[in-house]
């Protein structure tokens, strides 16, 4: 399943990538058509929308057949990992291999904030999940709240090191960023680094390298400022551009296209030639 560099776009750079939107989600989810085109209005080639278990695959991505900017994420969240079993992991190997649009699994792995599911449920389904990506050869999509130790710990122990990984909604400090780096794996931030308090988010934004850095919406979660408390959607991603723009010297253009080539690269992106 792992997209190769062959398939990179020849076409001219990308203007801007949404890494991580749920545009299945209430209240997204009666606007997809609208949201999407938002999205191409403020500068955005791909999104990349999440769906958090094979059920909601089946019923939802129907809603984006002719979505071509949209690209898929799948995976079994660590909320629903006791609704899980062993034929859901089955299903998700049937899905992943069978539609091209998936290019990552994703988002899996812990959560001990909510605890949606039992933590050794959780574990099960990471590591389920974590063998089918090895064995798919696909790039994973990591979810990790208040587990962070955890989280690598597994990683490492199923020899994650080096693997195509993508570290979703980083919120940490530049400590940990540097272990995400030294590990070979990508990092992307979304809108709380706009937040007045997120100093330490920001500092640690500024040591990522721009080959290491995506940009991500979240939505409907976690609207940058200034629509903090509002619905989050993918065209606003550039004020989450602006502020990782500053923290590296760059104009916000810049930092769109740079955190695009990176997404570009992870997902296996090919942007279409326009059309005469």
């Amino acid at each position: 399943m792992r997209h190769s560099d062959t398939e990179q776009s020849t076409d001219g750079q990308l203007r801007g990538v949404d890494t991580h939107a749920h545009l299945n989600m209430a209240p997204l989810k009666k606007d997809i058509h609208g949201a999407v085109a938002r999205a191409g209005q403020a500068g955005l080639d791909f999104i990349g929308n999440v769906f958090l278990s094979p059920q909601q695959y089946r019923s939802d991505s129907p809603a984006f057949e002719h979505l071509s900017e949209v690209f898929f994420i799948l995976g079994v969240h660590p909320h629903g990992a006791d609704a899980e079993d062993e034929s859901s992991i089955a299903e998700l190997s049937e899905i992943l291999q069978s539609d091209s649009r998936i290019r990552a699994l994703g988002e899996i792995g812990l959560d001990f904030n909510r605890e949606r599911s039992s933590r050794q449920g959780q574990r099960e389904r990471f590591r389920q999940q974590l063998e089918l990506a090895r064995e798919l050869d696909s790039p994973v999509v990591i979810h990790s709240r208040d587990a962070e130790e955890e989280t690598m710990e597994t990683l490492l122990d199923m020899g994650f090191r080096d693997r195509p990984l993508l570290w979703h909604c980083f919120g940490l400090d530049a400590a940990f960023a540097s272990r995400i780096l030294d590990c070979g794996w990508t990092i992307s931030v979304p809108g709380m680094l706009t937040f007045k308090k997120a100093d330490t988010l920001r500092h640690a934004v500024s040591t990522i390298p721009l080959e290491r850095l995506a940009l991500e919406t979240d939505c409907p979660f976690l609207a940058p400022e200034p629509y903090r408390g509002k619905t989050n959607e993918p065209a606003l991603i550039p004020y989450i551009a602006e502020v990782a723009a500053r923290t590296h010297s760059l104009e916000p253009e810049a930092m769109m296209r740079a955190t695009a080539a990176t997404a570009q690269r992870f997902f296996g992106l090919v942007k279409r030639e326009e059309s005469g």
